[in-house]
């Protein structure tokens, strides 16, 4: 196993921001060398996916936390799978301007850089032939790397996993580093699990809307599934794998994954390598099926002991709307007004963040928050109970001067109703996971933050995403927090209504 917790740990410590990194490493944009957002093949020719989608009929809150779903899900076809792939990582608008054009996405990404991609590895479909797919989200369609039936590859990649095994239809989710690390560079490996968590909290909330079963499987052979999908590792890799529908066994072999070298656009004329990532990577990579069944393993969390305030989530009924029409309106907000959310909205952006999602390695990182305008609950900081679930005071007072510092100094952490922060104990992680377990945790939270923007959205609120200062916020909420990385930040408030 790349099991090297002290690299894992050494990265995760020379990638923190402070105001002292920032100021000895500054780092200017080359505009002219920005990457492409996609990943484009020369020669492969498009399977144009159907556009006339219509949303479910399941309410967006049920969706979204996944605590219950409907019946009777249609078999998965290319509909179906056009349904999934449009509303998780397809492009929903497309602005024009003078140097290019912008594209508007399904799901949050650092910077606007969309570098994880999404690949179909399906048994025969109702109008699909079984094979390897990339999905091209600048023109809506598939193109086909491999022909036949390739999935018994990644059921031996993910050590037997059953939801493998038995799904017709597996995605694989994963990165072209320099799309993302042209701007953030070293701390990119981080934002590979944040910008394929904020997919994912939208694949999940769809699947479960539609009825479809679904599971984030994590712990797989890098090296198989990289093989498999004919990545240029390590300029590209294999992220995880996600599993849909079920009944449709393996074939008992796969065709061989020999290497393609199929053609595709350079993202940009030049790219910049960053050592850190790929150590990072390497010490957290998994090399046998045994590592996979050492990876595999939940970690929990414990029950605060102090009473809180306890937190009422409104019914799914209160959104009766589809999680699709929320997708499809959803951003991130660049402005609040500074007004005050209520108590039943915050426990309802919390209860959707905080369902455990299916997946082989649980991690569960503990939530933070900084309160500035919360109707019924006093400004200061707290901390989640997710048993109870209650939130429990820290400190009473206003911060906003101190959250708009947490988040480099922004404006947005400052102007929020409240600020989620979430935070894990990477000890008792690497501990139980080894260190594929970082991956894990920057997953979980990923996943959470996303959620946090649907239900957010949902409710009529906006929400945005926002890097910080690591070692700052742990200390804001220390002595509680004392040990803990920072996974993920999130702002939610209300949104600034237009003027007439």
């Amino acid at each position: 196993m790349g099991d090297d917790r002290g690299a894992i740990l050494a990265y995760h410590e020379q990638t923190k921001h402070s105001q002292a990194s920032l100021r000895r490493d500054p780092h200017t944009l080359d505009w002219a060398n920005m990457p492409r957002p996609f990943k484009v093949y020369v020669d492969l020719d498009p399977i144009p996916l159907p556009q006339d989608l219509a949303s479910s009929a399941w309410p967006a809150l049920a969706a979204i936390a996944d605590r219950e779903r409907p019946t009777g899900a249609a078999p998965l076809d290319l509909r179906a799978l056009a349904h999934l792939l449009y509303f998780s990582a397809g492009v929903l608008r497309r602005r024009a301007y003078p140097g290019g054009e912008v594209f508007y996405r399904a799901a949050a990404c650092t910077g606007a850089l969309y570098h994880i991609d999404l690949y179909v590895v399906c048994a025969d479909l109702p109008d699909l032939a079984a094979g390897v797919y990339h999905f091209g989200p600048h023109d809506f369609a598939l193109r086909r790397l491999r022909s036949g039936d390739h999935r018994a590859t990644l059921v031996a990649a993910a050590a037997g996993e059953p939801a493998v095994r038995d799904a017709p239809v597996v995605l694989a989710y994963t990165s072209t580093i320099w799309r993302n690390a042209w701007k953030y560079r070293a701390r990119t490996y981080r934002h590979c699990f944040w910008d394929a968590g904020t997919i994912l909290a939208n694949l999940l909330a769809v699947a479960s809307a539609t009825g479809q079963p679904a599971r984030v499987v994590q712990a797989v052979v890098d090296d198989e599934a990289n093989r498999l999908l004919d990545l240029d590792v390590p300029r590209e890799i294999t992220l995880g794998l996600v599993a849909f529908g079920t009944g449709v066994p393996v074939l008992p072999a796969a065709p061989p994954s020999t290497p393609l070298g199929l053609a595709t656009l350079p993202p940009s004329a030049r790219e910049v390598s960053y050592p850190q990532i790929a150590a990072a990577h390497t010490a957290t990579s998994l090399w046998s099926a045994g590592d996979v069944a050492a990876a595999r393993n939940a970690v929990r969390l414990p029950a605060e002991p102090v009473a809180g305030v306890a937190l009422d989530a409104l019914g799914p009924g209160a959104v009766p709307e589809s999680v699709e029409a929320v997708i499809m309106r959803r951003g991130s907000t660049r402005r609040f007004p500074r007004d005050p959310i209520t108590l039943p909205q915050l426990a309802t952006v919390l209860h959707a963040a905080g369902t455990g999602f299916p997946t082989d390695c649980p991690v569960m990182p503990r939530v933070y928050l900084i309160v500035h305008a919360v109707e019924g609950l006093a400004p200061g900081s707290y901390v989640l109970d997710a048993q109870r679930p209650a939130l429990v005071p820290l400190r009473a007072g206003r911060f906003r001067a101190e959250a708009g510092w947490l988040g480099l100094g922004q404006e947005l952490p400052a102007d929020a109703a409240v600020n989620v922060y979430w935070l894990a104990d990477l000890e008792p992680v690497l501990a139980q996971q080894a260190a594929h377990g970082y991956r894990a945790a920057q997953l979980a939270a990923a996943i959470a933050g996303g959620r946090t923007y649907l239900a957010a959205y949902a409710l009529g609120l906006g929400a945005t995403g926002l890097t910080f200062f690591d070692d700052d916020v742990t200390a804001f909420f220390s002595p509680h927090a004392a040990g803990k990385a920072v996974m993920f930040l999130m702002a939610v408030g209300a949104r600034r209504r237009r003027s007439s």
